[in-house]
């Protein structure tokens, strides 16, 4: 539990788009290179991509045993090669080596939540408590980049724009010293490369990709994200039509993550009881409600409500549908399987964020509400999903 934390924690900070760097280089790319929604949101979205294929870290852990590890040593890697390219990252000046630096840092905690994920299947099927490892995943992830969001609003007002995104590269480059310092407390059996382990492992792969609710679960997990997003556009709406500042925004992010806290801390002390399919349905719900409050976004006061009841709707989701997938995976191809589910939703984040600044551009003449209207309409259709989901029996964890 304390290493799902850290691990967390770490990706919480580092993660490309939405951790401490996140709000610097949209600001960046905004004022200085003056660039408009759909152009950021395309740049930022090749930061997904080492999301999008995690099945193939998954799976080289899975079958190749590094130093006779298949998680512990390929962490180890992942993490000092991200210390190192959030170090160049600090040195840099312009988007053309920005974005490729970027890239690096990205792949490198993929590869980090990608073995996490995997250690994550394997222990929750063995204590039958996947969806208390994935709340306390997000849990800690969601305290981490409260604290980042809040500091990257802070560079932004105390530093020159490219400052702002050395300074958080910086601090960045720090946090993935804790995930190597926490290998310790990984129980790994040691593994070597043999063949009657590698068939065994190749029929799991195998398996894997014949099994209907696989199937079934990734096609439910792809139509439940992909909704138009706002991200960008909203950004670019309290920038320059509320007038927010730097500062308020990346505070708002914090409260955010703040919301993300809260809803952990509601499955764990009373949601934990409900069933998968009333948690399902529960998430939806309040993810509908959660969007179309941003119809409501009119001052910083309504700003705060609405990002904190965001958060906890979001926490909700990530609990009902990342337990789901997890519970889905066939053992001995626990890496390659949850790797593959979470790359959907990967592979969802950079399709919805330019088809929604896509709509925000060109169809809806850069009016915020239609858009939102919309998000929140493509994701009420997924109730009528839920009646076809297999859901495992789910045991509460301390």
């Amino acid at each position: 539990m304390w290493f799902f934390a850290i691990v967390y924690a770490v990706e919480g900070i580092g993660q490309a788009k939405v951790g401490i760097m996140g709000q610097p280089m949209t600001y960046y790319l905004k004022q200085v290179q003056g660039w408009d929604t759909v152009t950021i949101s395309a740049a930022l979205a090749v930061f997904d991509l080492p999301w999008v294929i995690k099945p193939l870290w998954g799976a080289i852990s899975d079958f190749v045993p590094l130093f006779g590890y298949r998680r512990r040593s390929y962490l180890l890697l992942a993490s000092i090669a991200a210390m190192g390219a959030f170090g160049w990252v600090a040195t840099l000046h312009a988007p053309g080596t920005l974005i490729p630096a970027m890239f690096v840092t990205s792949v490198a905690m993929a590869i980090c939540s990608t073995l996490c994920g995997a250690l994550l299947v394997e222990t929750g099927h063995r204590h039958h408590g996947s969806a208390g490892f994935v709340n306390q995943q997000w849990l800690w992830y969601s305290i981490a980049q409260m604290a980042a969001v809040l500091l990257a609003g802070f560079l932004i007002e105390v530093f020159s724009p490219i400052g702002a995104v050395q300074a958080a590269a910086s601090v960045a480059a720090v946090a993935p010293l804790a995930i190597i310092l926490s290998l310790g407390l990984i129980h790994e059996e040691r593994a070597a490369v043999d063949l009657a382990s590698l068939r065994a492992r190749l029929h799991a792969l195998i398996a894997a990709f014949r099994t209907r609710n696989l199937w079934l679960v990734g096609g439910f997990l792809f139509l439940y994200y992909f909704s138009p997003h706002f991200g960008t556009p909203l950004y670019f709406h309290m920038t320059d039509s509320l007038h927010f500042s730097q500062g308020f925004i990346g505070f708002l992010a914090s409260v955010g993550s703040g919301g993300w806290i809260l809803g952990g801390l509601l499955y764990a002390v009373w949601l934990k009881r409900l069933s998968h399919p009333a948690l399902m349905r529960l998430s939806i719900a309040g993810g509908v409600a959660s969007t179309l409050s941003y119809l409501l976004l009119f001052d910083p006061v309504s700003a705060v409500a609405i990002y904190l009841f965001a958060g906890v709707s979001s926490m909700l989701a990530f609990v009902a549908t990342l337990s789901l997938a997890a519970d889905s995976c066939p053992e001995g191809a626990e890496g390659f399987a949850f790797a593959a589910m979470m790359s959907i939703l990967n592979l969802t984040q950079p399709l919805a964020d330019v088809f929604g600044a896509a709509l925000f551009e060109h169809a809806f003449a850069r009016q915020l509400p239609p858009l939102i209207v919309v998000a929140a309409a493509t994701t009420g259709l997924v109730f009528l999903l839920v009646p076809y989901m297999a859901f495992r029996p789910r045991v509460a964890t301390a």
